[in-house]
């Protein structure tokens, strides 16, 4: 330590001992920023206080003095517990920043444009449960007669889950066909996810294909969760089931394709399992649960539907969500 700072230390504390003025304690306010600006350690300044009041009280018992040395040895190893911490905070900064990068990013990368066909109410809302989004929502439609949409899920999170998504949506640019049928889509995907993403990555994706003459909803699924048909003239709900391999899991995958024929208000939920595993304390939200849920909004608009049943099932998971949310409806309106 600089004698200069050592002295006025010194001087200091002697000055303190005799009257204890406020104006004492400022001083040793303003030293302390000279502390900090010099890089000085704490052990240091404890030193300095115990070599001042040798010279001062040198009458004080050994124990006191001994005291001092413990003192030293723990600011030591505070000073380096510190000092890793405020590193771990930066890094951690650091961190937070590069994520936020990447999050709009991949907001940006990812954009995709809701389709507007006659007869065709489409609503979606899809809530990360992080920054980063492992659910991804991808349209593409004619704008006339036929409007498809992607519903993907990676299992997995944070930035590896990010880049399998823009595997998707290359994919899925390079499809500029909106008749193509839904398990061609599916293995198209399949194959360009096998070759570009890790072994340790899948991806679950359900594709459906509305076409507008025929009022036909047309879907496959590899290992996604299945769709629900609401069935407007019998007033109940149906899963919508078809076979198909995870992405990613091998080259050559066959997948099937069922369809369903739509009357007047009826519509297709589709969603991730961020919205048939939401839990709260008590455990999973039954699946009648969330049935009734959309049940009871089923003659409102198909975003007003997603809307409120999202809020509804955040509100029952106490505003935290433990997963990517993602709900997507296809409801025929003439």
């Amino acid at each position: 330590m600089p004698q200069k700072i050592e002295w006025q230390y010194k001087e200091i504390l002697r000055q303190y001992l005799m009257s204890q003025t406020e104006e004492n304690l400022y001083a040793g306010q303003n030293l302390s920023r000279q502390l900090i600006k010099k890089n000085i350690a704490p052990e240091e300044v404890i030193s300095i206080h115990k070599g001042a009041l040798e010279n001062m009280f040198p009458e004080l018992p050994m124990n006191v003095w001994n005291s001092f040395d413990l003192l030293i040895e723990m600011m030591i190893r505070y000073g380096l517990a510190l000092s890793e911490h405020q590193n771990l905070i930066q890094q951690q900064e650091e961190m937070n920043i590069e994520i936020d990068l990447a999050a709009n990013v991949q907001s940006t990368l990812l954009k995709t444009t809701v389709p507007k066909v006659n007869g065709l109410e489409i609503g979606l809302i899809t809530v990360p449960a992080r920054k980063m989004n492992g659910d991804y929502i991808y349209f593409l439609s004619d704008n006339i007669n036929n409007a498809g949409v992607a519903v993907a899920d990676v299992i997995g999170k944070g930035i590896p889950a990010a880049l399998c998504m823009s595997m998707i949506k290359y994919g899925m640019d390079s499809l500029q066909d909106a008749t193509t049928d839904p398990k061609r889509v599916l293995d198209i995907i399949n194959r360009i996810v096998e070759k570009s993403v890790n072994n340790d990555m899948f991806i679950s994706m359900f594709y459906g294909r509305y076409n507008v003459k025929e009022s036909i909803f047309t879907f496959a699924s590899a290992g996604h969760e299945p769709a629900l048909f609401y069935n407007a003239n019998k007033d109940d709900f149906t899963e919508l089931h078809t076979k198909g391999l995870l992405l990613g899991v091998v080259p050559n995958v066959t997948y099937k394709q069922n369809d369903v024929k739509m009357e007047n208000g009826d519509f297709v939920v589709m969603m991730t399992d961020g919205v048939t595993e939401c839990r709260t304390e008590d455990g999973f939200i039954e699946q009648e649960i969330i049935i009734s849920l959309i049940h009871s909004v089923r003659f409102e608009p198909a975003q007003t539907i997603v809307d409120t049943v999202y809020k509804e099932l955040e509100k029952m998971q106490n505003f935290e969500l433990r997963d990517d949310f993602t709900l997507v409806i296809f409801k025929k309106v003439i």
